[in-house]
């Protein structure tokens, strides 16, 4: 006797070489991310060299995060038709630029425009198309394996801001620049070399009629519209700690050292918030997971302007640091279960245009709140509301899956031999690949 398809499914093992790209591209997301990160660090010896403001100098991290939302659409239509075996190589060679012509930057446009490229050429490559790599290569457990990939940005948010620090203090900003350069070159360029293709992947794109299928209650389209609208609010609140953390501590009598050693805990935290938040996306579906992890970085954001104590500061930049980087992981896992393999790399595109667009006007608000109000409660006050408007959103997007898969599911017959079938909206959430729903 044959076993079914569900059984056989459920059995079927995912291909080694898929935590090999997770390994690869745990570290790559650490250099990309790292430095992103790292803007809070550079942000007040730049304005006090060069006399810039904080909103203006702050809007660096503006500037990366909108072109990798835009560049990102256009890395995620490569990918769908081409493949991505070339992006991490040109990712490396774009950044290590970058970031040493940052070192002899000596205008606002001149960082701008470095930052601009960064994003466009690096970040976006390293971003979306990747994530939709990894994501296709497990079906079994792909909210852990995201999870894991995911954990290397906050990774390297703790890690590489710390590292700059410690290089603008021993020596100076440029030099730090230019550290951060050489260390890009030397682990980029070799990890860049191992990137794969996932079968699912390859199979979509050489035979799209055959290989793509969907099976989700709801259209691709409109749910990269629901996650799209939710996401640029959630980023938004997320980006203003991340920013403007080492700042917000400084100027209240902190040491830099202190300030950045905060940050690195913060992201500390988010290395286990992703792992755990992609598991949480697995048990008990992607959606309610998102929901969860959103709760808790809006509850917890709105108070550090007001927590002065250092002892206090360590359990909620932990809290934060946890449910925020949840919340990463829980969009790609809820791009990844909702949407078909030839369609991931455009979808996890779109989704974070919408979510650099929201990281990008968090940094920007949180400075240019500050120079209005000489302080930053108006600007962790404005991250929180846009974490409700944000949740608020998503109960909209629960709802519309519960009514779509009650339709869906409804009885055929008017015979009374057949009751109705209902599913979770947990349930709903999964992987198009689990035909059992």
């Amino acid at each position: 006797m044959t076993s079914s398809p569900q059984t056989h499914a459920g059995t079927e093992r995912d291909p080694v070489y898929g935590w090999v790209m997770v390994a690869v591209m745990f570290l790559l997301g650490a250099l990309a991310f790292g430095i992103l990160a790292s803007i809070s660090v550079f942000l007040k010896p730049l304005s006090e060299e060069f006399g810039w403001t904080r909103g203006e100098t702050s809007f660096g991290y503006t500037m990366v995060s909108m072109s990798s939302a835009v560049f990102g659409i256009l890395w995620g239509m490569v990918a769908d038709r081409y493949g991505t075996r070339w992006f991490g190589l040109a990712a490396a060679v774009a950044m290590t630029i970058s970031l040493f012509a940052l070192s002899q930057q000596t205008t606002l446009l001149h960082f701008y425009a470095l930052y601009f490229c960064f994003g466009a050429f690096g970040n976006a490559m390293l971003g979306s198309p990747m994530y939709a790599n990894v994501g296709f290569w497990f079906k079994q457990r792909p909210g852990l394996a995201l999870g894991i990939t995911a954990s290397g940005g906050a990774f390297g948010q703790g890690i590489v801001p710390y590292l700059a620090a410690l290089a603008i203090d021993t020596y100076d900003w440029q030099t730090a620049y230019q550290l951060l350069a050489l260390g890009y070159l030397l682990v980029a360029l070799p990890l860049a070399l191992l990137i794969r293709e996932p079968p699912a992947r390859e199979a979509a794109r050489l035979a799209p009629q055959s290989a793509d299928s969907h099976d989700f209650v709801l259209s691709e389209r409109e749910v990269v519209v629901w996650i799209s609208v939710a996401v640029i609010f959630c980023c938004n609140c997320m980006a203003v700690p991340i920013v403007h953390l080492v700042p917000l501590l400084t100027d209240a009598g902190q040491s830099v050292e202190f300030a950045t050693r905060m940050l690195m805990l913060l992201m500390f935290f988010g290395v286990a918030g992703r792992i755990m938040g992609g598991r949480l996306c697995d048990r008990i579906g992607a959606l309610p997971a998102y929901m969860i992890m959103s709760a808790g970085q809006t509850i917890s954001v709105i108070w550090f302007p007001y927590v002065t104590d250092s002892f206090l500061l360590y359990p909620l930049a932990a809290f934060f640091g946890f449910t925020y980087s949840g919340v990463m992981s829980s969009i790609l896992v809820a791009t990844r279960m909702m949407v078909s393999p030839g369609f991931g790399g455009r979808a996890m595109a779109i989704t974070s245009l919408f979510g650099w667009m929201g990281m990008g006007l968090g940094g920007f608000f949180g400075g240019a709140f500050f120079d209005a109000q000489g302080n930053y409660i108006l600007s962790f006050t404005a991250a929180g509301v846009f974490g409700v408007v944000n949740l608020a959103i998503l109960t909209g997007f629960w709802y519309r899956i519960k009514t779509a898969n009650e339709t869906r599911l409804a009885p055929v017959a008017p015979s009374g031999d057949r009751a109705p079938v209902h599913v979770s909206v947990a349930a709903a959430a999964t992987s198009p690949d689990d035909k059992s729903v």
